[in-house]
C-alpha cells in the first residue's frame, strides 16, 4: 500500500498502466473473495449467516462511499479507494492474521498485497490532483491506513487460537462483501474508464494468478 501511494504521489504514470494494475488487482481480489473469504464462511456457517455478513460488508462500504461522494463530488475517487482499502482491509487482514500459516493464507496475502498496490496508486494520484491537498498530507493518510492494517494482522494472529471458527467465518464473509462493493463501485469502473475494453484481460490474468497460487 505504501509503495503504491508513493508511486501515485511521485510519478505521473500512464493512465493505461494504472488501469492495467487496477484491473489485475481486481482479478486477484475476485479470486480471494470466491475461494478464501466467502466459500469458507459458507461451508462453516451456511448461506444465511454468511450471506447476511456478506451483504453487511457491502452495505457498510456502499453507504460510506456514498457519503464521501456527496461531500467531495468529483474528487471522491481517491478517498473512496482509501476507504475501500480500510473497510475491506480490516476484516480481510483479520482473516489474514488467523489463516496466514496455511495455504489459503498465502492466496489471501497475495490478493491483498496485489490489490492494495493499484488501489493506492490510483487513490493517491487522485488525491494529488485535488486543490489544497499536499502530497505530504496524502502520504500521511495512506501511511496511517497501512499502519492500522499491519496492527490488525499482528493482533489477529496473536489471538487466532481464541477466535471461534464462527467468528472467523463471519469476518471473512463481511470482508468479501466489502471487497465486492469496492470492485463494483470504484476499482473496476475506474479501470475500464481509463483503460478501455482490454482491461478485461488484465482482470482475468489477476484472477488466474491468485487462483493458481491456491490450487
Amino acid at each position: 500500500m505504501l509503495i503504491g501511494a508513493a508511486v501515485g504521489l511521485r510519478y505521473n504514470l500512464p493512465r493505461p498502466l494504472i488501469a492495467a494494475l487496477m484491473a489485475f488487482g481486481a482479478g486477484t481480489m475476485v479470486a480471494a473473495v470466491s475461494t478464501e473469504l466467502f466459500q469458507p464462511a459458507f461451508e462453516a456457517e451456511g448461506i444465511w449467516t454468511a450471506g447476511i455478513a456478506l451483504l453487511a460488508g457491502a452495505l457498510v462500504y456502499v453507504g460510506a462511499d456514498r457519503l464521501i461522494e456527496l461531500k467531495l463530488g468529483a474528487g471522491a475517487l481517491g478517498w473512496a479507494l482509501m476507504l475501500g482499502s480500510l473497510l475491506d482491509g480490516v476484516p480481510e487482514n483479520t482473516a489474514l492474521g488467523v489463516t496466514i500459516s496455511g495455504a489459503g493464507g498465502v492466496v489471501l496475502l497475495v490478493a491483498v498485497a496485489v490489490g492494495n498496490v493499484p488501489e493506492a496508486v490510483a487513490g493517491a494520484a487522485s488525491m494529488r490532483s485535488q486543490p489544497n491537498f499536499s502530497g505530504g498530507r496524502a502520504m500521511a493518510v495512506w501511511t496511517s491506513t497501512a499502519a492500522l492494517l499491519v496492527v490488525v494482522v499482528v493482533a489477529a494472529n496473536l489471538v487466532s487460537d481464541e477466535i471461534s471458527d464462527g467468528a472467523i467465518a463471519t469476518i471473512q464473509a463481511f470482508a468479501g462483501g466489502a471487497t465486492i462493493a469496492v470492485l463494483a463501485d470504484s476499482l473496476m469502473p475506474e479501470a475500464y474508464r481509463e483503460g478501455g475494453w482490454w482491461v478485461g484481460l488484465s482482470t482475468a490474468l489477476g484472477f488466474l494468478v491468485a487462483f493458481g497460487l491456491g490450487a
